[in-house]
């Protein structure tokens, strides 16, 4: 499978032999002169890059969303998995139940000290709280940015076994709307599934809407965040996971720039370079760390605002052990985190329904929140951890 993944990036590089090659040359009275045509006076284009009207806005969200210690909450489950969750704790999904719970979270107390912004599901951004402050205002009050998710879920590739991501039918639309209620920022999740390929029809897909939707995004006033995830699932090897990430983010970058997406009015949102789940063989968090940044600094543009990664199934000590592990020496990008369950796994079961237990839950993810700011800042040192803190929270086949 490495071979097949090489030889599609190769395909990448175009051939250059006929640019090396030197031009020919003649002997005109006497003197040595490269065969060109007639020179003529022709008029060259001029290029204006046009400002766009948010380009101002864009900028200052992506800077203080990317301030030292800083990270993103990401609390954009969508109705029928923040239900499961739910349910998983012995409490009924209903919209009653899932509000208290997001109330919990984004109104837990000086939580922006160490989350510049909060990635909301379309029904949360409409919210409010129990005394009638929309979620909104109790997030900008808290000095955090809300944002949105604005993909329509994953659906089957045909001709494939892979998944592409719908959406972008209406996103112009949709953006504008989300801005108007408040909404600074958003995020689409695509997928790549090694042990289901990775096609470069899948691929392709890939890089592609997630271009699309940013260039759209950025047009709307939204910072938004690119999330191609290298699924967790199989048993490959790190070095596996280290070729197709390198593919995937060659051919994204390809197509931002193609759709001229501002980089610095950007976030990314990568999965960290590990084995698979079942991979025998598993990797410290100094081999994971080393396998993303090598990738990453031969993909990722220095201009680019964040690197903000997921945690995608590790446990809460392992997400925060392998972030601060790249934080120990300088990078090009505010390297930092985009967590749900690695900040919420035990939040939620703590509360668990139970109100009385909402101080001690918001305490929770104050300091999760606060353990992660240090990792992204290189000075995180794990203390005694809960069982639940250690426990993995991957789920195969995971739907957001």
């Amino acid at each position: 499978r490495g071979s097949d993944v090489i030889r599609e990036q190769n395909k990448l590089i175009p051939n250059m032999a006929s640019f090396l090659a030197p031009p020919a040359k003649t002997l005109l009275h006497g003197v040595n002169r490269v065969n060109c045509p007639k020179k003529t006076n022709v008029k060259r284009p001029s290029f204006v890059t046009k400002a766009g009207k948010y380009d101002d806005e864009l900028l200052e969200t992506a800077t203080k969303m990317t301030q030292p210690g800083k990270g993103i909450l990401a609390m954009d489950e969508s109705n029928a998995t923040c239900g499961s969750r739910l349910e998983g704790v012995g409490v009924e999904n209903n919209e009653e139940n899932r509000r208290r719970y997001r109330e919990l979270l984004i109104t837990t107390p000086a939580l922006g000290e160490h989350i510049g912004g909060a990635i909301l599901f379309e029904e949360t951004l409409y919210q409010s709280c129990a005394d009638g402050t929309s979620f909104v205002d109790a997030l900008n009050a808290n000095g955090i940015y809300p944002g949105i998710k604005v993909d329509k879920g994953l659906k089957p590739l045909a001709n494939t076994n892979e998944s592409w991501c719908q959406g972008l039918d209406g996103l112009a639309d949709r953006a504008a709307e989300y801005y108007k209620q408040g909404a600074r920022f958003c995020k689409w999740r695509s997928v790549v599934s090694i042990p289901d390929g990775p096609s470069r029809t899948a691929v392709t897909d890939c890089a592609y809407g997630l271009a699309r939707y940013a260039a759209i995004c950025q047009n709307a006033g939204l910072v938004p965040i690119v999330e191609p995830e290298i699924l967790l699932d199989g048993d490959h090897d790190i070095d596996t996971t280290f070729e197709v990430a390198s593919w995937v983010w060659a051919e994204t970058f390809k197509y931002l720039a193609d759709n001229n997406v501002s980089f610095e009015r950007m976030l990314l949102k990568p999965s960290m370079v590990g084995p698979g789940a079942d991979c025998p063989k598993r990797s410290t968090p100094e081999e994971v760390a080393d396998y993303t940044l090598r990738m990453l600094k031969s993909r990722v543009p220095p201009a680019t605002a964040g690197i903000m990664f997921l945690s995608g199934g590790l446990s809460e000590l392992d997400s925060t052990l392998y972030l601060n592990a790249m934080n120990q020496s300088p990078n090009p990008w505010h390297v930092s985190f985009s967590y749900a369950r690695a900040l919420q796994n035990t939040v939620l079961k703590t509360w668990a329904g139970d109100d009385e237990k909402k101080a001690e839950a918001q305490a929770i993810l104050a300091r999760r929140a606060k353990e992660n700011g240090l990792a992204q800042l290189g000075k995180f040192v794990a203390g005694d951890v809960s069982e639940s803190e250690s426990e993995s929270t991957y789920q195969k086949n995971y739907v957001y």
